[in-house]
Parts: C-alpha cells; structure tokens; sequence
C-alpha cells in the first residue's frame, strides 16, 4: 500500500492544478480509497465567491462519481504551514468517511497531522439523525 509520505509528495505536486486567481492561495487534496485507487482534487475558485469548491470536496466527488465510496485515508496541503478543511468539507467528508478514514493535513512529507473525522467535527449532524428513532 502506498504510504503517507508518498500521498503527501502527489498533494504537493498537484497543487499547481489549483485554479484560484482570486485568493492566490492553492490548495490540493489526494485521497485513497479502500481499493487502493488514488484521486486528486484542487480548490477552484469562481467570482462568484460561494460557487467555489474545494480541493476535498473535488477529489471526494472525483472518487464518488467513478463509483467509490469507501475511504482510507485523505492528504489535505495548502499555502498555509497547515491548511485544515473548511466546515463544508468537514460535513462532506463525515458523509463518506467512518471513523477510521485518516485525515492527514501537512506541511510536507514529514511534518503531518493525522485526524479522524469525530476530532475535526465532533457532535456531528449525520445520517444517523435522519433514522427515524
């Protein structure tokens, strides 16, 4: 299985596909899924501020519309020394991920973070509200 370092390496790379003239800040998501298939997102920005998607959103999506569903692991790099995933992307990625899905934001190949989705968004809104009780 290919490991954190070597994701980290491809979200790096991958963050000059980002599309964001407006805030100059590029952001790149890489996830794996449990079959071991890799997918990339970027941010890409619109003028229209709230139009815009985000890059784990955009890779989550990529993934979901080949048919996959089930996650191991999403790298999360930005411009920042550590960019965390907005409230929308949190949301998103508890709708896909279980609690052992690693969330892995970085700086580079060797100073990461690893996260769950109950440590990034705890008392979560899922579907498991929706069951009828």
């Amino acid at each position: 299985m290919i490991d954190n370092k070597e994701l980290i390496r491809i979200a790096i790379e991958n963050k000059k596909n980002s599309y964001s003239p407006y805030s100059n800040f590029r952001v790149s998501s890489v996830v794996l899924t449990k079959k071991g298939n890799i997918y990339k997102g970027v941010n890409i920005e619109n003028s229209s501020f709230s139009v815009t998607l985000c890059a784990e959103r955009s890779a989550i999506s990529q993934a979901i519309s080949c048919g996959e569903k089930e996650f191991e692991k999403i790298v999360i790099v930005g411009d920042s020394e550590y960019t965390n995933p907005c409230g929308v992307c949190r949301q998103f990625m508890q709708e896909f991920f279980k609690k052992e899905t690693e969330i892995i934001i970085a700086k580079d190949e060797n100073n990461y973070k690893v996260f769950n989705i109950d440590d990034l968004l705890p008392n979560n809104f899922s579907k498991h509200d929706l069951e009828e009780k």
